[in-house]
């Protein structure tokens, strides 16, 4: 699998290359923002790992950027802002994960595999059928999209994989916990906010009045139910 580097700090660019290809990677180094978007536009990767401090363009550019291009390739985003609001910004803009720095070469990756695990579960692993239909929106699981009428939106990856396992578990109440390791494949300790901004997101695309929400439900003290109440 071929990864690229987002990283103006040669010494750690070069310290995660070396460790990537010790695992079996091949990686490729981009120093600046702008140059890690001309180079996706010439070569496929099948991971971003993405630092938010850049010259050229930040990593919130290059991963909007990324998205608005209709490429949906995983990014690891790795910041040394760790407050909740710039986490909030990286998912916003686009990432599937974020790693504050410092971190330890084993997290980073076991944080890089889930990224590709969670591609492969959309390919092989789920049991939800790739494309299901939500409120009389189609949600294609697969293709990371989401269709109503004129109106289509991007799904990234831990989106596709949280609402797979919810309608998988439709009527069943889903802890923060199961969310963060068993669906995500992420720490106990990740900050549990994440978790509640991917839920506005899907309910903003499934809702039709996403402030009282009848089908992503929240279930005090517990985490989220899923019931499809379809209107087709």
């Amino acid at each position: 699998m071929k990864i690229l580097i987002v990283e103006d700090e040669q010494h750690l660019a070069d310290g995660l290359r070396f460790n990537l290809e010790a695992e079996g990677y091949e990686a490729v180094i981009a120093g600046d923002g702008l140059v890690a978007l001309e180079t996706l536009e010439s070569k496929k990767f099948d991971a971003v790992v993405l630092d938010v401090m850049l010259p050229g363009a930040d990593g919130f550019e290059v991963a909007r950027t990324m998205r608005e291009r209709a490429d949906y390739t995983p990014i690891l985003m790795l910041t040394a802002r760790g407050h909740a609001e710039d986490v909030l910004n990286g998912f916003a803009a686009g990432a599937d994960d974020y790693l504050p720095k410092p971190f330890e070469l084993e997290i980073f990756l076991a944080r890089l595999n889930g990224l590709l695990r969670r591609r492969q579960w959309l390919e092989t692993e789920s049991k939800t059928p790739s494309v299901v239909m939500v409120n009389g929106r189609e949600i294609d699981l697969e293709n990371l999209e989401m269709r109503n009428g004129d109106e289509h939106v991007r799904l990234t990856l831990m989106e596709a994989k949280l609402l797979g396992y919810l309608i998988e578990n439709e009527g069943r109440a889903v802890s923060r916990k199961v969310i963060l390791e068993e669906v995500w494949h992420l720490q106990e300790d990740t900050d549990t906010r994440a978790i509640d901004n991917f839920i506005v997101r899907l309910r903003r695309m499934l809702e039709d009045e996403p402030d009282n929400p009848k089908i992503v439900q929240t279930v005090r003290g517990v985490g989220y139910r899923y019931i499809n109440q379809a209107v087709e």
